[in-house]
């Protein structure tokens, strides 16, 4: 038996939904924790499959960790063991590669199985291991694993070919304790870095320049606990945005941080979307008339976010005339476009590109989550769709999106879970 997401679309949405802690954070700031030697208390933390999983792998490793409450994990691993990490647990999510960088900082030791996670093309971890070579490691692959070792870390220069997210953080995390300075050039600038590098600082690190492409880490002996709250997932916001310019007349995202948000709103604003940006919220009130087309291309932050490129392709089905979106990042992200074009869409995938004819009308009809934010476009989809569309495959959507249904009914949706 399987679960499916039914929903019923043409209810408009209305009312206030509040974006919980980054997803995209919290899968580093768990391993993250290992490194510290005494307890660390995260608030903030989203009600993901993935944080399930990540606590699975905590436990693994004989680290100490109890959910306070909805929100908040408390975290000890003074008393692990750095045993080899290849349990089903590992394959379950891609953020387990993040245990390398943790595990190599603190103990000089790790053995991982490769790690899952959708699949998006080719999402390669030569950046990772090169950085943990370039510390002084030897990296070997036998049977399906990962054996990272080195008697010692030394600080050094390294130049990212790409200005890799999950390399970023993973050298930042095998170099706190490395002996000397380590620079990462070209590092990458997300705020999920910044995130990271925070929680690394409390604990006692030393590092400087996160959210610039230069980043300093000067070794430490010894890390120890802190209290830390995650910052908002800013591609929730994304996603309700864009569930906001396709079906709402007035609705407020709360819990946001705009800046992180910027070339989402400007595309939104580009495209015909009314909204009024405060501090900490974004209300939406509606659209002109008819909706505009307009081309994207994904890019690193500051620019447009692959992770919003799928919800965002599915409102431009509602736009008169024809976009075009340019995947940078992931050259397979365009498998939400065949599932749309099912629903009645009239996209034409030539990759690194997609050409979407608008504007067309979308029904209800069953189709399939891929991967979390192909998911996540087949949830917009829906809401705008005549009839009753059914989404299989949901445990993508449950591994990135806190309370989906409770949050979409409060705001008037009419969906519900059946087993099939």
């Amino acid at each position: 038996m399987k679960e499916v997401i039914k929903i019923e679309g043409g209810h408009r949405l209305n009312g206030t939904v509040r974006i919980s802690g980054s997803k995209n954070s919290t899968v580093a700031l768990i391993p993250a924790c290992v490194l510290a030697n005494k307890p660390v208390t995260i608030f903030g933390v989203p009600n993901i499959s993935d944080v399930k999983s990540l606590m699975v792998l905590l436990n693994e490793l004989g680290v100490y960790v109890e959910q306070k409450d909805n929100e908040t994990l408390y975290i000890d691993p003074s008393n692990m063991e750095n045993i080899p990490m290849i349990s089903g647990a590992v394959s379950k999510l891609r953020a387990s590669y993040y245990f390398m960088g943790a595990l190599l900082g603190k103990f000089g030791h790790v053995q991982i199985k490769m790690p899952g996670g959708c699949y998006l093309g080719p999402r390669p971890i030569d950046l990772h291991l090169k950085g943990f070579e370039a510390l002084g490691a030897t990296v070997d692959y036998e049977n399906g694993c990962y054996i990272l070792h080195a008697d010692e870390l030394v600080g050094t220069n390294i130049f990212l070919d790409i200005s890799s997210v999950g390399a970023t953080i993973n050298i930042m995390m095998a170099a706190v304790y490395a002996n000397g300075r380590t620079t990462i050039e070209n590092a990458a600038r997300e705020p999920e870095i910044i995130d990271i590098a925070t929680l690394l600082n409390k604990m006692g690190a030393k590092i400087h320049g996160m959210g610039t492409s230069t980043i300093v880490i000067d070794g430490v002996s010894n890390l120890g606990g802190c209290l830390h709250e995650i910052i908002p997932d800013r591609i929730e916001a994304a996603t309700y945005l864009i569930m906001a310019a396709a079906m709402a007349d007035d609705m407020v995202i709360e819990n946001v941080i705009p800046q992180h948000l910027e070339s989402i709103i400007s595309k939104l604003k580009e495209v015909g979307i009314r909204m009024e940006v405060g501090s900490d919220f974004i209300r939406v009130t509606g659209r002109s008339n008819t909706l505009r087309p307009t081309e994207i291309q994904t890019k690193p932050y500051p620019g447009f976010a692959t992770d919003v490129q799928q919800p965002f392709t599915v409102l431009l089905t509602q736009a008169e005339g024809n976009s075009v979106v340019t995947e940078t990042i992931y050259t397979e992200r365009f498998k939400h476009c065949y599932e749309l074009n099912k629903m009645g869409a009239d996209i034409d995938v030539r990759v690194p590109s997609c050409f979407i004819n608008g504007k067309t009308k979308l029904y209800g009809t069953s189709v399939t989550a891929t991967d979390l934010r192909c998911g996540a476009g087949l949830v917009v989809a829906a809401l705008m769709a005549e009839g009753v569309t059914e989404i299989h495959d949901v445990y993508h959507i449950d591994r990135g999106y806190d309370n989906l249904d409770g949050k979409l009914k409060k705001l008037g949706a009419k969906l519900w879970r059946e087993k099939v």
